[in-house]
């Protein structure tokens, strides 16, 4: 027998071809796959960013409507419209369609606190929006076993800290006791005072010639007092800032800028209702408040007036009034804007007297609320307002939550149950 030569076994043309082609699709499907989970997380990156924008707009205007009435139904409602107005903006197809189809739950949480965040504590004061589920499809990535994406946001928005950088506050400045301390300052809430003296009565806390008036901006004068009583002062001050005193009684300015506050428009500012709105709430105390600046007291009629709860119209009530029973309604049925009669005022150290025009150390920012209109009698007008312990302004807020009272903004926090909030 003749033994045959053990040789490798050599592949045909063909059979190279069919490896080479095994290997391209192969190829093919994994380039496919990571062309398309880049395409497909990019499309929902751009959703989320999306999502996270609407569920951050519903969550600041209902902690703003819910700061305004302290009504969480009210503050739900406004959230889910401002959420469904977002998703129907344009470029939103996707996340309507799933809102709308009942693919994208929104829901409304309310809590005392930011963290922990407790929903259902009371008194509401921090509101948290969170849609889940917006479910996409997809498109290469399928390859890959990949059939859907789903993404979420949440946010929660609220009172910030008491802001040390406060803006538009009144030009007016009240005098505090340093060695009180903040955040009062040696008020107590509920106090009546007077926040502008007159010029045949007044005491000049702050030195000869000053009516607690201080300049804000470069601007001064008459028609400057006019426009910041009336809340046109935009810019801002710090606690490491200095108040600038504004000499002079400028009565008829401060009478029509402040009396906006109330819906009245005289002077310069008739007609400026949508420039300088009323506050949705404009009774007062009947009869009107007086001042006595012999005994340094304020009068009710023929009553001395100690705390707020002396007037038969005070912070209290003011606060109790519902909307349906607003002297002006707010947008879009009036013309109405809440928490006018709330104001951030400057609280100086007047222990050196400044004669004219000069500088009183800043001690911080109170809040208090305008009780009544200005009335102009000759040369004398006092402003009366009730010492309370928030108001909202506008400024520079802290980080994090906190119980200082004091002026604060309506902002947003990371939800702690959320770190991609």
């Amino acid at each position: 027998m003749t033994r045959r030569a053990c040789l490798p076994h050599s592949r045909g043309p063909a059979q190279e071809r069919g490896a080479v082609l095994i290997l391209f699709v192969v190829g093919l499907i994994a380039m496919l796959g990571i062309a398309g989970l880049a395409l497909d997380t990019s499309h929902s990156m751009l959703n989320k960013t999306r999502l996270q924008n609407a569920v951050d707009a519903a969550a600041l205007s209902a902690a703003k409507t819910l700061d305004e009435t302290a009504d969480t139904a009210l503050a739900e409602a406004e959230a889910l419209s401002i959420f469904a107005d977002n998703a129907s903006g344009a470029g939103n197809n996707e996340m309507q369609d799933a809102y709308q189809g009942g693919g994208l739950t929104v829901t409304v949480q309310f809590s005392s606190t930011v963290n922990p965040f407790v929903p259902g504590t009371s008194p509401a004061a921090y509101v948290r929006v969170r849609a889940l589920n917006f479910s996409m499809p997809v498109w290469f990535s399928a390859v890959l076993g990949i059939t859907d994406k789903r993404v979420g946001a949440t946010a929660i928005a609220g009172p910030s800290p008491t802001i040390d950088n406060a803006c538009n506050i009144m030009p007016m400045m009240v005098c505090g006791d340093p060695a009180a301390g903040g955040p009062y300052w040696g008020y107590t809430p509920h106090q009546p005072d007077v926040l502008k003296s007159s010029t045949t009565q007044g005491n000049f806390e702050v030195g000869p010639g000053n009516f607690q008036l201080i300049r804000l901006g470069d601007g001064q004068g008459g028609a400057v007092v006019r426009e910041t009583m009336a809340g046109g002062y935009d810019g801002c001050l710090s606690s490491d800032d200095v108040i600038e005193t504004e000499p002079g009684n400028t009565v008829g300015p401060v009478v029509q800028g402040l009396n906006t506050r109330f819906g009245s428009y005289l002077g310069p500012l008739n007609g400026q209702q949508s420039t300088y709105p009323p506050d949705v709430v404009t009774q007062q105390p009947s009869p009107p408040l007086t001042y006595d600046a012999a005994t340094d007291t304020i009068f009710q009629g023929s009553t001395p007036i100690t705390d707020g709860a002396d007037i038969n119209f005070g912070y209290t009530q003011y606060t109790d009034v519902a909307p349906p029973d607003y002297d002006y309604q707010p947008a879009p049925n009036g013309i109405g804007s809440p928490q006018r009669r709330e104001a951030a005022v400057a609280i100086g150290d007047c222990s050196g007297a400044t004669n004219g025009q000069g500088q009183v150390p800043l001690l911080g920012f109170g809040c208090f609320f305008l009780l009544q209109q200005a009335s102009q009698q000759g040369n004398e007008s006092h402003v009366y307002g009730e010492f309370i312990e928030e108001c909202r302004a506008s400024g520079v807020p802290g980080e994090d939550p906190t119980s200082i009272p004091g002026p604060y903004v309506i902002q947003l926090y990371r939800d702690p149950d959320s770190p991609d909030s």
